[in-house]
Protein backbone atom coordinates (compact mmCIF):
# COMPACT_ATOMS: atom_id res chain seq x y z
CA UNK A 1 0.00 0.00 0.00
CA UNK A 2 1.25 3.49 -0.84
CA UNK A 3 2.14 5.83 2.01
CA UNK A 4 1.04 9.36 2.82
CA UNK A 5 3.74 11.78 1.66
CA UNK A 6 4.27 14.60 4.15
CA UNK A 7 6.13 17.87 3.79
CA UNK A 8 8.78 18.54 6.42
CA UNK A 9 6.46 21.18 7.91
CA UNK A 10 3.50 18.84 8.28
CA UNK A 11 5.77 16.12 9.64
CA UNK A 12 7.16 18.43 12.33
CA UNK A 13 3.64 19.40 13.41
CA UNK A 14 2.54 15.75 13.59
CA UNK A 15 5.55 14.96 15.78
CA UNK A 16 4.39 17.70 18.20
CA UNK A 17 0.93 16.10 18.33
CA UNK A 18 2.31 12.65 19.13
CA UNK A 19 4.03 10.81 21.95
CA UNK A 20 7.60 9.55 21.73
CA UNK A 21 6.39 6.48 19.82
CA UNK A 22 4.77 8.55 17.03
CA UNK A 23 1.34 7.60 18.35
CA UNK A 24 -1.33 10.28 18.85
CA UNK A 25 -2.78 10.28 22.36
CA UNK A 26 -4.91 13.39 22.06
CA UNK A 27 -7.57 14.82 24.34
CA UNK A 28 -10.72 16.26 22.71
CA UNK A 29 -12.55 19.14 24.36
CA UNK A 30 -13.88 21.08 21.37
CA UNK A 31 -17.51 20.38 22.30
CA UNK A 32 -19.57 23.55 22.38
CA UNK A 33 -23.39 23.44 22.34
CA UNK A 34 -23.65 19.99 23.93
CA UNK A 35 -21.15 20.88 26.67
CA UNK A 36 -22.95 24.14 27.45
CA UNK A 37 -26.16 22.16 27.90
CA UNK A 38 -24.42 19.62 30.15
CA UNK A 39 -23.08 22.40 32.40
CA UNK A 40 -26.41 24.27 32.45
CA UNK A 41 -28.25 21.05 33.38
CA UNK A 42 -26.11 20.80 36.50
CA UNK A 43 -26.21 24.49 37.36
CA UNK A 44 -28.91 26.70 35.81
CA UNK A 45 -27.29 29.73 37.50
CA UNK A 46 -24.27 29.64 35.20
CA UNK A 47 -24.70 32.64 32.91
CA UNK A 48 -23.24 33.25 29.46
CA UNK A 49 -20.01 31.61 28.37
CA UNK A 50 -18.12 31.74 31.67
CA UNK A 51 -18.88 28.15 32.68
CA UNK A 52 -17.78 26.49 29.45
CA UNK A 53 -14.63 28.62 29.12
CA UNK A 54 -13.59 27.87 32.70
CA UNK A 55 -14.31 24.16 32.37
CA UNK A 56 -12.07 23.93 29.30
CA UNK A 57 -9.34 25.78 31.19
CA UNK A 58 -9.53 23.23 34.02
CA UNK A 59 -9.30 20.34 31.54
CA UNK A 60 -6.24 21.93 29.93
CA UNK A 61 -4.52 22.71 33.23
CA UNK A 62 -5.09 19.29 34.77
CA UNK A 63 -4.94 16.82 31.88
CA UNK A 64 -2.55 18.10 29.18
CA UNK A 65 0.39 16.94 31.34
CA UNK A 66 -0.62 13.41 30.37
CA UNK A 67 -1.80 13.90 26.75
CA UNK A 68 0.30 14.21 23.61
CA UNK A 69 -2.03 16.94 22.33
CA UNK A 70 -5.37 18.67 22.92
CA UNK A 71 -8.20 19.55 20.53
CA UNK A 72 -9.95 22.84 21.29
CA UNK A 73 -12.35 25.18 19.51
CA UNK A 74 -11.59 28.84 18.77
CA UNK A 75 -14.92 30.03 20.20
CA UNK A 76 -14.48 29.06 23.87
CA UNK A 77 -11.19 27.17 23.95
CA UNK A 78 -8.46 29.73 23.28
CA UNK A 79 -7.91 30.64 26.97
CA UNK A 80 -7.49 26.90 27.64
CA UNK A 81 -4.98 26.59 24.78
CA UNK A 82 -2.73 29.09 26.56
CA UNK A 83 -2.81 27.00 29.76
CA UNK A 84 -1.80 23.67 28.21
CA UNK A 85 1.42 21.91 29.19
CA UNK A 86 4.46 22.99 27.18
CA UNK A 87 4.93 19.52 25.65
CA UNK A 88 1.29 19.21 24.55
CA UNK A 89 0.49 19.84 20.87
CA UNK A 90 -2.59 21.77 19.77
CA UNK A 91 -5.37 20.98 17.29
CA UNK A 92 -8.06 23.56 16.56
CA UNK A 93 -11.56 22.93 15.20
CA UNK A 94 -12.52 24.95 12.12
CA UNK A 95 -16.17 23.93 11.73
CA UNK A 96 -19.30 25.35 13.28
CA UNK A 97 -20.69 23.07 15.95
CA UNK A 98 -23.63 20.80 15.05
CA UNK A 99 -25.74 21.21 11.91
CA UNK A 100 -28.98 22.84 10.84
CA UNK A 101 -31.62 20.23 11.69
CA UNK A 102 -34.25 22.08 9.62
CA UNK A 103 -32.37 21.25 6.40
CA UNK A 104 -31.77 17.81 4.97
CA UNK A 105 -28.23 16.50 4.64
CA UNK A 106 -26.52 17.64 7.86
CA UNK A 107 -24.48 20.07 5.78
CA UNK A 108 -21.26 21.36 7.36
CA UNK A 109 -20.21 24.97 7.75
CA UNK A 110 -16.97 26.71 8.67
CA UNK A 111 -16.57 29.34 11.39
CA UNK A 112 -16.84 32.61 9.46
CA UNK A 113 -13.99 34.55 11.09
CA UNK A 114 -11.49 31.68 11.00
CA UNK A 115 -9.22 30.18 8.35
CA UNK A 116 -6.39 27.65 8.25
CA UNK A 117 -4.02 30.64 8.16
CA UNK A 118 -5.50 32.14 11.33
CA UNK A 119 -5.53 28.78 13.08
CA UNK A 120 -1.84 28.32 12.28
CA UNK A 121 -1.13 31.84 13.54
CA UNK A 122 -2.54 30.77 16.91
CA UNK A 123 0.33 28.29 17.18
CA UNK A 124 -1.83 25.28 16.32
CA UNK A 125 -0.26 22.10 14.95
CA UNK A 126 -3.33 20.91 13.01
CA UNK A 127 -6.70 21.96 11.62
CA UNK A 128 -9.62 19.64 12.37
CA UNK A 129 -13.08 19.57 10.85
CA UNK A 130 -16.00 17.26 11.65
CA UNK A 131 -18.14 15.93 8.82
CA UNK A 132 -21.42 14.04 9.19
CA UNK A 133 -21.41 11.64 6.26
CA UNK A 134 -23.80 9.01 4.96
CA UNK A 135 -22.21 7.31 1.99
CA UNK A 136 -25.68 6.23 0.77
CA UNK A 137 -27.22 9.72 0.84
CA UNK A 138 -28.30 11.71 -2.22
CA UNK A 139 -25.15 12.17 -4.37
CA UNK A 140 -25.98 15.89 -4.75
CA UNK A 141 -25.72 16.35 -0.97
CA UNK A 142 -22.52 14.34 -0.73
CA UNK A 143 -20.99 16.32 -3.58
CA UNK A 144 -21.44 19.50 -1.52
CA UNK A 145 -19.57 17.77 1.30
CA UNK A 146 -16.81 16.58 -1.01
CA UNK A 147 -16.21 20.14 -2.26
CA UNK A 148 -16.22 21.40 1.34
CA UNK A 149 -13.51 18.93 2.36
CA UNK A 150 -11.48 19.77 -0.74
CA UNK A 151 -11.63 23.45 0.24
CA UNK A 152 -10.27 22.83 3.74
CA UNK A 153 -7.63 20.44 2.42
CA UNK A 154 -6.38 23.05 -0.03
CA UNK A 155 -6.14 25.67 2.71
CA UNK A 156 -4.08 23.28 4.84
CA UNK A 157 -1.74 22.57 1.93
CA UNK A 158 -1.27 26.31 1.43
CA UNK A 159 -0.46 26.82 5.12
CA UNK A 160 1.61 23.61 5.42
CA UNK A 161 -0.38 22.44 8.44
CA UNK A 162 -1.82 18.92 8.97
CA UNK A 163 -5.48 18.35 8.13
CA UNK A 164 -7.45 16.04 10.44
CA UNK A 165 -10.83 14.97 9.06
CA UNK A 166 -13.30 13.59 11.61
CA UNK A 167 -16.02 11.50 9.95
CA UNK A 168 -19.20 10.70 11.89
CA UNK A 169 -21.44 8.25 10.07
CA UNK A 170 -25.23 8.22 10.07
CA UNK A 171 -28.27 6.90 8.20
CA UNK A 172 -30.20 9.69 6.48
CA UNK A 173 -33.49 7.80 6.74
CA UNK A 174 -33.13 6.89 10.44
CA UNK A 175 -31.70 9.05 13.23
CA UNK A 176 -31.19 6.18 15.70
CA UNK A 177 -27.51 5.27 15.30
CA UNK A 178 -27.59 3.25 18.53
CA UNK A 179 -30.09 0.67 17.24
CA UNK A 180 -29.42 -2.92 16.18
CA UNK A 181 -30.64 -1.95 12.71
CA UNK A 182 -27.94 0.71 12.40
CA UNK A 183 -25.33 -1.64 13.87
CA UNK A 184 -25.88 -3.90 10.86
CA UNK A 185 -25.01 -1.17 8.34
CA UNK A 186 -22.43 0.70 10.41
CA UNK A 187 -19.36 -1.19 9.08
CA UNK A 188 -20.26 -0.20 5.52
CA UNK A 189 -21.02 3.41 6.53
CA UNK A 190 -17.75 3.86 8.44
CA UNK A 191 -15.28 1.94 6.30
CA UNK A 192 -16.53 3.07 2.88
CA UNK A 193 -16.54 6.72 3.99
CA UNK A 194 -12.90 6.30 4.99
CA UNK A 195 -12.17 4.96 1.53
CA UNK A 196 -13.79 8.01 -0.12
CA UNK A 197 -11.75 10.55 1.84
CA UNK A 198 -8.48 8.67 1.45
CA UNK A 199 -8.40 9.97 -2.13
CA UNK A 200 -5.40 12.34 -2.45
CA UNK A 201 -7.67 15.06 -3.91
CA UNK A 202 -8.88 15.81 -0.35
CA UNK A 203 -5.37 16.33 1.08
CA UNK A 204 -6.36 14.68 4.37
CA UNK A 205 -3.37 13.80 6.57
CA UNK A 206 -5.11 11.97 9.43
CA UNK A 207 -8.58 10.42 9.56
CA UNK A 208 -10.38 10.58 12.91
CA UNK A 209 -13.01 7.85 12.77
CA UNK A 210 -15.43 5.66 14.65
CA UNK A 211 -14.67 2.01 15.22
CA UNK A 212 -16.44 0.00 12.48
CA UNK A 213 -18.92 -1.79 14.76
CA UNK A 214 -21.17 -0.94 17.69
CA UNK A 215 -19.37 -2.83 20.46
CA UNK A 216 -22.61 -3.13 22.42
CA UNK A 217 -23.79 -5.62 19.76
CA UNK A 218 -20.60 -7.70 19.55
CA UNK A 219 -20.77 -11.25 20.88
CA UNK A 220 -19.16 -11.20 24.34
CA UNK A 221 -19.77 -7.45 24.82
CA UNK A 222 -23.58 -7.39 24.87
CA UNK A 223 -25.64 -6.68 27.97
CA UNK A 224 -27.97 -9.36 29.27
CA UNK A 225 -30.95 -9.90 26.97
CA UNK A 226 -29.37 -8.09 24.00
CA UNK A 227 -29.05 -10.14 20.84
CA UNK A 228 -25.61 -9.78 19.21
CA UNK A 229 -25.49 -8.36 15.67
CA UNK A 230 -21.92 -9.52 15.03
CA UNK A 231 -20.10 -12.67 16.08
CA UNK A 232 -16.71 -12.06 17.65
CA UNK A 233 -15.04 -13.31 14.46
CA UNK A 234 -17.11 -11.00 12.25
CA UNK A 235 -16.24 -7.97 14.40
CA UNK A 236 -12.53 -8.82 14.33
CA UNK A 237 -12.68 -9.12 10.53
CA UNK A 238 -14.40 -5.71 10.23
CA UNK A 239 -11.68 -4.01 12.29
CA UNK A 240 -9.05 -5.59 10.05
CA UNK A 241 -10.91 -4.47 6.91
CA UNK A 242 -11.10 -0.91 8.27
CA UNK A 243 -7.35 -0.86 8.79
CA UNK A 244 -6.71 -2.04 5.24
CA UNK A 245 -9.20 0.24 3.47
CA UNK A 246 -7.02 3.36 3.86
CA UNK A 247 -3.33 4.15 3.42
CA UNK A 248 -3.71 7.22 5.65
CA UNK A 249 -2.88 7.41 9.35
CA UNK A 250 -6.12 7.01 11.30
CA UNK A 251 -7.12 7.47 14.92
CA UNK A 252 -10.22 6.48 16.85
CA UNK A 253 -12.75 8.80 18.49
CA UNK A 254 -14.37 7.62 21.71
CA UNK A 255 -17.98 8.50 20.77
CA UNK A 256 -18.92 9.07 24.41
CA UNK A 257 -18.58 5.44 25.55
CA UNK A 258 -17.18 4.71 29.01
CA UNK A 259 -13.43 4.84 29.57
CA UNK A 260 -13.43 1.09 30.29
CA UNK A 261 -15.29 0.13 27.10
CA UNK A 262 -13.08 2.39 24.98
CA UNK A 263 -9.94 0.72 26.37
CA UNK A 264 -11.42 -2.75 25.76
CA UNK A 265 -12.29 -1.69 22.22
CA UNK A 266 -8.68 -0.68 21.50
CA UNK A 267 -7.47 -4.06 22.74
CA UNK A 268 -10.03 -5.72 20.49
CA UNK A 269 -8.79 -3.66 17.52
CA UNK A 270 -5.22 -4.75 18.23
CA UNK A 271 -6.32 -8.39 18.43
CA UNK A 272 -7.95 -7.94 15.01
CA UNK A 273 -4.69 -6.74 13.50
CA UNK A 274 -5.80 -3.12 13.12
CA UNK A 275 -2.83 -0.78 12.67
CA UNK A 276 -4.58 2.32 14.04
CA UNK A 277 -2.32 5.20 15.06
CA UNK A 278 -3.83 6.60 18.23
CA UNK A 279 -6.92 8.28 19.61
CA UNK A 280 -8.59 11.63 19.96
CA UNK A 281 -10.57 10.87 23.08
CA UNK A 282 -13.04 13.29 24.66
CA UNK A 283 -16.01 12.37 26.78
CA UNK A 284 -14.64 8.93 27.71
CA UNK A 285 -12.00 10.83 29.70
CA UNK A 286 -13.85 13.74 31.29
CA UNK A 287 -17.65 13.55 30.89
CA UNK A 288 -18.34 12.52 34.50
CA UNK A 289 -16.56 15.64 35.73
CA UNK A 290 -19.07 18.00 34.07
CA UNK A 291 -21.80 17.36 36.66
CA UNK A 292 -19.25 17.65 39.49
CA UNK A 293 -18.00 20.98 38.13
CA UNK A 294 -21.54 22.29 37.56
CA UNK A 295 -23.12 21.22 40.86
CA UNK A 296 -20.21 21.28 43.32
CA UNK A 297 -18.03 24.02 41.89
CA UNK A 298 -14.63 24.59 40.35
CA UNK A 299 -12.44 23.06 43.04
CA UNK A 300 -14.49 19.86 43.17
CA UNK A 301 -14.28 19.66 39.38
CA UNK A 302 -10.53 20.19 39.50
CA UNK A 303 -10.15 17.50 42.15
CA UNK A 304 -12.11 15.00 40.01
CA UNK A 305 -9.91 15.75 36.99
CA UNK A 306 -6.70 15.53 39.03
CA UNK A 307 -7.70 12.09 40.30
CA UNK A 308 -10.18 10.19 38.12
CA UNK A 309 -9.50 12.22 34.96
CA UNK A 310 -5.76 11.65 35.30
CA UNK A 311 -6.35 7.93 35.92
CA UNK A 312 -8.54 7.67 32.81
CA UNK A 313 -5.80 9.17 30.64
CA UNK A 314 -2.94 7.25 32.22
CA UNK A 315 -4.87 3.98 31.84
CA UNK A 316 -5.60 4.88 28.22
CA UNK A 317 -1.92 5.68 27.60
CA UNK A 318 -0.95 2.22 28.86
CA UNK A 319 -3.45 0.64 26.47
CA UNK A 320 -2.17 2.80 23.59
CA UNK A 321 1.38 1.62 24.26
CA UNK A 322 0.12 -1.95 23.95
CA UNK A 323 -2.16 -1.52 20.95
CA UNK A 324 -1.47 1.46 18.65
CA UNK A 325 1.11 1.56 15.86
CA UNK A 326 3.26 4.56 14.86
CA UNK A 327 1.80 6.76 12.14
CA UNK A 328 5.27 6.75 10.59
CA UNK A 329 4.39 3.25 9.34
CA UNK A 330 1.82 4.93 7.07
CA UNK A 331 3.70 8.13 6.18
CA UNK A 332 7.00 9.33 4.79
CA UNK A 333 8.60 12.75 4.58
CA UNK A 334 9.08 14.40 1.20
Amino acid sequence: MSKLVLTKGKYDHLVKLSNKNHVIGALAIDQRGSLKKMIAAGNPNVKGDEGIIRFKELISEELTKYSSSILLDPEYGLPAAKLRHEDCGLLISYEKTGYDATEIGRLPDLLPIWSAKRIKELGADAVKVLLYYDIDEDPAINDIKHAWVERVGSECVAEDIPFFLEIVSYEASDDDVKSAAYAKVKPHKVNDAMKVFSDPRYNVDVLKVEVPVNMNFVEGFTKEGVEPVYTREEALRLFKEQSEITHLPFIFLSAGVSAELFQETLRFAKEAGSTFNGVLCGRATWKDSVAVFATEGEEAGRAWLANQGRKNIEDLNVVLDETATPWLNRAEVK
